[in-house]
Protein backbone atom coordinates (compact mmCIF):
# COMPACT_ATOMS: atom_id res chain seq x y z
CA UNK A 1 0.00 0.00 0.00
CA UNK A 2 1.41 3.57 -1.37
CA UNK A 3 1.63 5.35 1.78
CA UNK A 4 -1.03 8.57 1.92
CA UNK A 5 -0.73 12.05 2.95
CA UNK A 6 -2.50 13.09 6.18
CA UNK A 7 -3.00 16.47 6.13
CA UNK A 8 -6.03 18.48 7.78
CA UNK A 9 -7.09 22.19 7.44
CA UNK A 10 -8.81 22.98 10.57
CA UNK A 11 -11.27 26.05 10.63
CA UNK A 12 -13.09 27.35 13.88
CA UNK A 13 -11.36 25.52 16.18
CA UNK A 14 -13.06 22.05 14.83
CA UNK A 15 -9.77 20.22 15.22
CA UNK A 16 -7.40 22.80 17.28
CA UNK A 17 -8.27 23.71 21.12
CA UNK A 18 -5.86 26.51 21.30
CA UNK A 19 -6.54 28.76 18.15
CA UNK A 20 -2.99 30.43 18.63
CA UNK A 21 -1.75 26.75 17.36
CA UNK A 22 -0.73 27.43 13.57
CA UNK A 23 0.46 23.44 12.81
CA UNK A 24 0.24 20.93 15.05
CA UNK A 25 2.52 17.72 13.53
CA UNK A 26 1.65 14.10 15.53
CA UNK A 27 4.06 10.99 15.17
CA UNK A 28 4.34 12.17 11.33
CA UNK A 29 6.54 9.66 9.35
CA UNK A 30 7.75 9.76 5.72
CA UNK A 31 9.14 7.06 3.60
CA UNK A 32 10.98 6.66 0.48
CA UNK A 33 10.71 4.01 -1.56
CA UNK A 34 8.97 0.44 -0.44
CA UNK A 35 9.74 -2.60 1.17
CA UNK A 36 12.93 -3.95 2.48
CA UNK A 37 14.44 -0.91 0.78
CA UNK A 38 12.59 1.72 2.06
CA UNK A 39 13.79 4.68 3.94
CA UNK A 40 12.38 6.22 6.81
CA UNK A 41 13.45 9.38 6.63
CA UNK A 42 11.36 10.85 9.53
CA UNK A 43 10.10 8.82 12.06
CA UNK A 44 7.66 9.47 14.75
CA UNK A 45 8.36 13.61 14.76
CA UNK A 46 5.62 15.76 16.76
CA UNK A 47 5.45 19.23 17.08
CA UNK A 48 3.47 22.63 17.41
CA UNK A 49 4.28 25.82 16.12
CA UNK A 50 2.31 29.11 17.70
CA UNK A 51 1.01 32.10 15.63
CA UNK A 52 3.63 34.22 14.89
CA UNK A 53 6.13 31.82 16.03
CA UNK A 54 10.07 30.70 14.34
CA UNK A 55 10.56 27.40 15.07
CA UNK A 56 13.48 26.10 13.51
CA UNK A 57 14.72 22.34 12.98
CA UNK A 58 18.80 21.67 12.62
CA UNK A 59 20.88 18.68 11.47
CA UNK A 60 23.18 16.98 9.79
CA UNK A 61 22.58 16.46 6.16
CA UNK A 62 20.16 13.16 5.95
CA UNK A 63 18.52 13.99 9.38
CA UNK A 64 15.29 14.63 8.08
CA UNK A 65 14.75 18.23 8.49
CA UNK A 66 14.05 18.92 4.59
CA UNK A 67 11.70 15.92 4.24
CA UNK A 68 9.60 17.07 7.41
CA UNK A 69 8.84 20.67 5.99
CA UNK A 70 8.36 18.88 2.14
CA UNK A 71 5.84 16.86 4.23
CA UNK A 72 4.29 19.71 5.93
CA UNK A 73 4.26 21.64 2.10
CA UNK A 74 2.76 18.82 0.74
CA UNK A 75 5.41 17.82 -1.63
CA UNK A 76 5.91 14.53 0.01
CA UNK A 77 3.35 11.88 1.06
CA UNK A 78 3.65 10.69 4.47
CA UNK A 79 3.60 7.37 5.81
CA UNK A 80 1.83 7.83 9.26
CA UNK A 81 0.92 10.33 11.82
CA UNK A 82 -1.40 13.81 11.16
CA UNK A 83 -0.43 17.61 9.98
CA UNK A 84 -2.87 19.96 10.92
CA UNK A 85 -3.06 23.51 9.90
CA UNK A 86 -5.06 25.97 11.51
CA UNK A 87 -6.59 28.57 8.85
CA UNK A 88 -9.03 30.14 11.63
CA UNK A 89 -8.26 33.75 10.82
CA UNK A 90 -9.46 36.16 8.04
CA UNK A 91 -6.41 37.48 7.04
CA UNK A 92 -5.36 33.69 5.40
CA UNK A 93 -5.71 33.72 1.49
CA UNK A 94 -7.08 30.64 -0.30
CA UNK A 95 -3.53 30.05 -1.98
CA UNK A 96 -2.66 27.15 0.39
CA UNK A 97 -2.03 26.54 4.19
CA UNK A 98 1.70 26.74 3.56
CA UNK A 99 4.07 28.13 1.49
CA UNK A 100 7.44 26.59 0.38
CA UNK A 101 10.59 28.89 0.26
CA UNK A 102 13.14 26.92 -1.30
CA UNK A 103 16.68 26.72 -1.02
CA UNK A 104 17.59 27.47 -4.81
CA UNK A 105 15.19 30.63 -5.42
CA UNK A 106 15.89 29.28 -9.39
CA UNK A 107 14.03 26.26 -9.02
CA UNK A 108 10.91 28.06 -7.05
CA UNK A 109 10.36 30.66 -10.03
CA UNK A 110 8.83 30.60 -13.81
CA UNK A 111 12.07 32.02 -15.46
CA UNK A 112 9.81 33.37 -18.71
CA UNK A 113 7.60 34.76 -16.25
CA UNK A 114 7.90 38.84 -15.51
CA UNK A 115 8.88 39.06 -11.84
CA UNK A 116 6.11 40.78 -10.69
CA UNK A 117 4.01 37.56 -12.42
CA UNK A 118 5.91 35.15 -10.36
CA UNK A 119 4.91 36.98 -7.21
CA UNK A 120 1.18 37.55 -8.53
CA UNK A 121 1.27 33.60 -9.23
CA UNK A 122 -0.49 32.44 -5.80
CA UNK A 123 -3.27 35.02 -5.96
CA UNK A 124 -4.21 33.46 -9.19
CA UNK A 125 -4.24 29.79 -8.59
CA UNK A 126 -4.88 27.78 -11.44
CA UNK A 127 -5.07 30.45 -14.20
CA UNK A 128 -2.39 30.23 -17.51
CA UNK A 129 -1.91 33.49 -17.69
CA UNK A 130 -1.94 36.18 -14.79
CA UNK A 131 -4.23 38.59 -15.25
CA UNK A 132 -2.35 42.51 -15.08
CA UNK A 133 -4.83 43.48 -12.56
CA UNK A 134 -2.64 42.09 -9.85
CA UNK A 135 0.46 44.01 -11.23
CA UNK A 136 -0.36 46.94 -8.81
CA UNK A 137 -0.41 44.52 -5.89
CA UNK A 138 2.77 42.50 -6.85
CA UNK A 139 4.82 45.69 -7.56
CA UNK A 140 3.89 46.59 -3.84
CA UNK A 141 5.15 43.37 -2.46
CA UNK A 142 8.45 43.67 -4.11
CA UNK A 143 9.02 46.73 -3.14
CA UNK A 144 7.88 45.50 0.74
CA UNK A 145 10.73 43.01 0.43
CA UNK A 146 13.43 45.62 -0.65
CA UNK A 147 12.97 45.26 -5.15
CA UNK A 148 11.86 48.91 -6.67
CA UNK A 149 9.67 48.89 -9.36
CA UNK A 150 11.77 48.83 -12.28
CA UNK A 151 12.33 45.25 -11.72
CA UNK A 152 9.12 44.24 -11.77
CA UNK A 153 9.90 43.31 -15.58
CA UNK A 154 13.09 41.70 -15.47
CA UNK A 155 12.77 37.66 -16.07
CA UNK A 156 14.35 35.37 -12.64
CA UNK A 157 17.53 35.15 -14.68
CA UNK A 158 18.05 39.05 -15.23
CA UNK A 159 17.97 39.41 -11.05
CA UNK A 160 21.12 38.26 -8.68
CA UNK A 161 20.72 35.63 -6.17
CA UNK A 162 19.83 37.53 -3.74
CA UNK A 163 17.31 39.51 -5.86
CA UNK A 164 15.43 36.61 -6.32
CA UNK A 165 15.41 35.23 -3.31
CA UNK A 166 13.43 38.32 -2.52
CA UNK A 167 11.02 37.68 -4.92
CA UNK A 168 9.93 34.35 -3.73
CA UNK A 169 9.98 35.72 -0.42
CA UNK A 170 7.29 38.40 -1.58
CA UNK A 171 5.32 35.21 -3.60
CA UNK A 172 5.46 33.57 -0.03
CA UNK A 173 3.57 36.88 1.00
CA UNK A 174 1.24 36.89 -1.55
CA UNK A 175 0.06 33.17 -0.98
CA UNK A 176 -1.14 34.82 2.48
CA UNK A 177 -0.71 30.96 4.03
CA UNK A 178 -0.63 30.64 7.53
CA UNK A 179 2.79 29.01 7.69
CA UNK A 180 5.73 29.97 5.55
CA UNK A 181 8.40 27.47 5.49
CA UNK A 182 11.91 28.20 5.06
CA UNK A 183 14.23 25.66 3.50
CA UNK A 184 17.50 26.83 4.09
CA UNK A 185 17.06 29.77 2.71
CA UNK A 186 19.97 31.91 2.73
CA UNK A 187 22.72 28.82 1.92
CA UNK A 188 23.01 29.62 -1.53
CA UNK A 189 23.64 33.25 -0.75
CA UNK A 190 26.81 34.87 -0.34
CA UNK A 191 27.08 36.09 3.20
CA UNK A 192 25.88 39.66 3.56
CA UNK A 193 23.36 39.18 0.90
CA UNK A 194 22.21 36.03 3.89
CA UNK A 195 22.12 38.66 6.40
CA UNK A 196 20.26 41.11 4.45
CA UNK A 197 17.72 38.10 3.87
CA UNK A 198 17.27 37.32 7.39
CA UNK A 199 17.03 41.02 7.98
CA UNK A 200 14.27 40.80 5.91
CA UNK A 201 12.58 38.02 7.11
CA UNK A 202 12.70 39.18 10.82
CA UNK A 203 10.96 42.38 9.59
CA UNK A 204 8.33 40.88 8.05
CA UNK A 205 7.37 38.27 10.58
CA UNK A 206 7.06 41.62 12.82
CA UNK A 207 5.40 43.07 10.40
CA UNK A 208 2.57 40.49 9.51
CA UNK A 209 2.50 38.21 12.37
CA UNK A 210 3.69 35.56 10.11
CA UNK A 211 4.68 32.38 11.37
CA UNK A 212 7.73 30.55 10.04
CA UNK A 213 9.39 26.65 9.90
CA UNK A 214 13.13 27.46 9.44
CA UNK A 215 15.05 24.71 8.48
CA UNK A 216 18.76 25.31 8.52
CA UNK A 217 22.27 23.60 9.01
CA UNK A 218 23.56 27.29 10.08
CA UNK A 219 23.55 27.82 13.40
CA UNK A 220 24.14 31.11 13.58
CA UNK A 221 21.55 32.22 11.44
CA UNK A 222 18.82 29.95 13.54
CA UNK A 223 20.76 31.81 17.03
CA UNK A 224 19.87 35.00 15.18
CA UNK A 225 16.04 34.35 13.42
CA UNK A 226 14.43 31.40 15.74
CA UNK A 227 12.26 31.28 19.09
CA UNK A 228 12.76 27.56 19.27
CA UNK A 229 14.49 25.35 17.78
CA UNK A 230 14.27 20.99 17.41
CA UNK A 231 17.42 19.14 16.68
CA UNK A 232 16.87 15.92 13.94
CA UNK A 233 19.30 13.30 14.06
CA UNK A 234 18.06 9.97 11.70
CA UNK A 235 14.67 11.50 11.14
CA UNK A 236 13.97 11.59 14.93
CA UNK A 237 13.65 15.07 17.12
CA UNK A 238 16.25 14.75 19.80
CA UNK A 239 15.87 18.02 21.95
CA UNK A 240 13.85 20.83 20.97
CA UNK A 241 13.21 23.83 23.32
CA UNK A 242 13.59 27.84 23.54
CA UNK A 243 16.90 28.70 21.07
CA UNK A 244 18.50 30.31 23.99
CA UNK A 245 18.47 27.41 26.01
CA UNK A 246 18.92 25.03 23.70
CA UNK A 247 22.06 26.56 22.16
CA UNK A 248 23.60 27.96 25.62
CA UNK A 249 23.06 24.87 27.35
CA UNK A 250 22.32 21.87 25.28
CA UNK A 251 21.29 18.85 26.78
CA UNK A 252 21.51 16.02 24.55
CA UNK A 253 25.36 14.77 22.98
CA UNK A 254 24.64 15.16 19.50
CA UNK A 255 23.23 19.12 19.98
CA UNK A 256 26.62 19.42 22.17
CA UNK A 257 28.21 17.59 19.07
CA UNK A 258 26.49 20.18 16.75
CA UNK A 259 27.37 23.59 18.50
CA UNK A 260 30.78 21.98 19.04
CA UNK A 261 31.39 22.07 15.75
CA UNK A 262 30.49 25.92 15.65
CA UNK A 263 32.52 28.13 17.30
CA UNK A 264 30.95 31.52 16.80
CA UNK A 265 27.75 30.16 19.27
CA UNK A 266 28.16 30.69 22.54
CA UNK A 267 28.43 28.06 25.09
CA UNK A 268 28.52 27.48 28.86
CA UNK A 269 32.30 25.87 28.55
CA UNK A 270 30.84 23.00 30.57
CA UNK A 271 29.09 22.05 27.70
CA UNK A 272 31.69 21.65 25.03
CA UNK A 273 33.85 19.39 27.56
CA UNK A 274 33.39 15.99 25.79
CA UNK A 275 31.15 16.38 22.75
CA UNK A 276 33.11 15.04 20.14
CA UNK A 277 31.02 12.86 17.72
CA UNK A 278 32.89 9.11 16.95
CA UNK A 279 32.20 6.96 13.69
CA UNK A 280 30.33 7.71 10.53
CA UNK A 281 26.77 8.24 10.13
CA UNK A 282 24.91 5.19 10.47
CA UNK A 283 22.29 3.87 7.24
CA UNK A 284 19.34 5.33 7.87
CA UNK A 285 18.00 2.01 6.21
CA UNK A 286 18.85 0.20 9.33
CA UNK A 287 18.78 2.42 12.15
CA UNK A 288 20.61 1.58 15.08
CA UNK A 289 18.29 -0.43 18.17
CA UNK A 290 17.40 1.75 21.03
CA UNK A 291 18.78 5.45 20.62
CA UNK A 292 19.68 5.88 17.09
CA UNK A 293 22.74 7.93 18.44
CA UNK A 294 24.21 5.30 20.77
CA UNK A 295 27.09 4.26 17.77
CA UNK A 296 28.81 7.44 18.06
CA UNK A 297 27.84 8.71 21.34
CA UNK A 298 30.82 9.35 23.98
CA UNK A 299 28.22 8.25 26.71
CA UNK A 300 26.49 5.37 25.50
CA UNK A 301 25.52 2.51 28.02
CA UNK A 302 23.99 -0.77 27.60
CA UNK A 303 20.78 0.92 28.15
CA UNK A 304 20.90 2.49 25.03
CA UNK A 305 21.03 -0.12 22.74
CA UNK A 306 17.77 -1.52 24.08
CA UNK A 307 15.43 1.14 25.08
CA UNK A 308 15.23 4.59 23.00
CA UNK A 309 14.67 7.19 24.58
CA UNK A 310 11.49 9.40 24.80
CA UNK A 311 11.51 13.13 24.79
CA UNK A 312 11.18 14.29 28.67
CA UNK A 313 11.95 17.62 30.16
CA UNK A 314 15.67 18.64 30.79
CA UNK A 315 15.82 21.83 32.91
CA UNK A 316 12.40 23.47 32.11
CA UNK A 317 9.36 22.31 30.87
CA UNK A 318 9.61 23.97 27.60
CA UNK A 319 12.77 22.34 27.13
CA UNK A 320 12.99 18.76 26.27
CA UNK A 321 15.66 15.82 25.32
CA UNK A 322 15.41 12.31 23.96
CA UNK A 323 18.67 10.93 26.51
CA UNK A 324 18.65 8.79 29.12
CA UNK A 325 21.03 11.15 31.06
CA UNK A 326 18.86 13.84 30.84
CA UNK A 327 16.52 14.36 33.50
CA UNK A 328 14.58 18.01 34.86
CA UNK A 329 17.38 18.66 37.34
CA UNK A 330 21.03 18.06 35.29
CA UNK A 331 22.43 18.69 31.34
CA UNK A 332 24.49 16.19 30.19
CA UNK A 333 27.79 18.04 29.62
CA UNK A 334 26.89 20.05 32.42
CA UNK A 335 26.23 17.09 34.77
CA UNK A 336 29.61 14.68 35.60
CA UNK A 337 29.73 12.28 32.46
CA UNK A 338 29.69 8.85 33.23
CA UNK A 339 33.48 6.87 32.66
Amino acid sequence: MSPQRRTRVARTGELMSNTDVIVDVRNLAVEYGRGRKALRAVDDVSFSVQRGETLAIIGESGSGKSSTAHALAGLVATAAGSITINLDDPAFGKGGSSHLIFQNPTSALNNRMASWACVAEPMAPGRLRIPQSLRPKAVELLRRVGLGAELADRLPTQLSGGQRQRVTIARALASKAPLILCDEPVASLDVSLQEEVLQLLADLREEHDLTYIFISHDLGSVARIADRVAVMYLGRIVEIGPVATVLRTPSHPYTQALLAAAPHIELERRSRRKALVRGELPDPRNPPSGCRFRTRCPFAMDRCASEGPSLRAASNSAHSSACHLSSPATSIGISNPPQ
